[in-house]
């Protein structure tokens, strides 16, 4: 089997995807609560900046994706229209409405903790954009005030969450952290990455014996593989090999299969189920990335990597139910695993 690679014919067809709907209102479906009258508001009032893609969270990865292949992609034939569309949305005046949304005590919890996550990893990815051209660093620096909230709010919610959220949807506590991870290291800030290795130690270090009893119905991702995930970022590259054996102790055997084989997609109109394209996608992402940090099962976990990645490739743009977001993870899946 050929193995899938982020081409630029792949990043041409990516970015015109996320170009399609990261300003497209309707549908939408908010994450928010009514606390009066004056709170019921379009949109685009509510979210100055992340109004489009369905939902808040999908708005900013696909605002995530345009930014990585604009680093990845210098000749990109979508760069003057993303360029121009970050020019006009990532404006100081309007990340400021943004900010205010989340200090309003009603939408304190709105998107928590996938939506922080995932603007955590936005402005980690426009800072790295700065670096390389420093004409467009006006994007991190107005993107800055959110996610300095965010991340405060990330950082005391993992202080008082008691329990991991292993479940793989939104909710899920290795996912987030890891988005988070990736933004504490890009942006030097040392006590938020502090908390997440703290936690990570302690919710998940002793985690093992996989059995791979996944999935469920409308996953989207694996809380296995998360888990993995996050601790090849916060782990000593030098320890790491030793905890995935404790971790994933039967993969040569066959323990875990199930995490290896891509879910089955019954109907991708119904969002929740068009989930499970998202899942196989998610996991060609993590599996090729552990692939590169467990070089023993490089090959079985790089191969199953590939065919999760085959399975769901072909339906990015079957149905806007999926066309919202997957191509964040199928970016992902075809860098090879990206580490973010």
């Amino acid at each position: 089997m050929a193995e899938p690679t982020l081409t630029a014919a792949w990043a041409e067809h990516l970015a015109e995807m996320a170009l399609g709907h990261v300003q497209r209102i309707y549908p939408c479906k908010l994450d928010h609560v009514l606390a009066g009258p004056e709170d019921l508001q379009a949109p685009q009032s509510l979210h100055p900046v992340f109004h489009g893609s369905f939902d808040w969270h999908s708005c900013v990865h696909g605002y995530w994706l345009l930014a990585r292949l604009l680093g990845r992609f210098p000749g990109l034939p979508q760069r003057p229209a993303i360029e121009t569309l970050f020019a006009s949305m990532l404006r100081p005046e309007l990340v400021a409405g943004e900010c205010a949304y989340f200090q309003q005590a009603a939408h304190g919890t709105a998107e928590r903790p996938y939506g922080w996550g995932w603007l955590l990893a936005l402005t980690a990815e426009l800072r790295r954009l700065a670096a390389l051209d420093p004409r467009h660093s006006a994007w991190h620096e107005a993107l800055c005030p959110l996610a300095d909230l965010l991340a405060h709010k990330l950082r005391v919610y993992l202080e008082r969450l008691g329990y991991p959220v292993r479940w793989g949807n939104h909710g899920n506590s290795a996912c987030a952290m890891t988005l988070g991870w990736v933004y504490s290291v890009a942006c030097g800030d040392a006590i938020l990455r502090a908390c997440i290795a703290s936690r990570a130690r302690d919710w998940f270090l002793a985690d093992r014996q996989v059995e791979g009893m996944e999935p469920c119905g409308e996953d989207f991702l694996s809380p296995t593989l998360t888990t993995a995930l996050l601790m090849t970022h916060v782990m000593e590259k030098d320890a790491l090999p030793s905890w995935l054996d404790g971790f994933w102790p039967g993969l040569a055997a066959g323990q875990g299969a199930v995490l290896l084989e891509p879910a089955l997609v019954s109907d991708r109109s119904d969002g929740k189920l068009a989930h499970l394209d998202g899942l196989n996608l998610s996991r060609a992402w993590m599996l090729r990335h552990l692939a590169r940090c467990w070089p023993r099962h490089q090959q079985v976990l790089g191969r199953a990597g590939c065919v999760q990645l085959t399975a769901s490739l072909p339906h990015l743009a079957d149905d806007y139910s999926g066309s919202h977001w997957l191509a964040t993870f199928a970016l992902l899946a075809l860098d090879a695993g990206s580490p973010l």
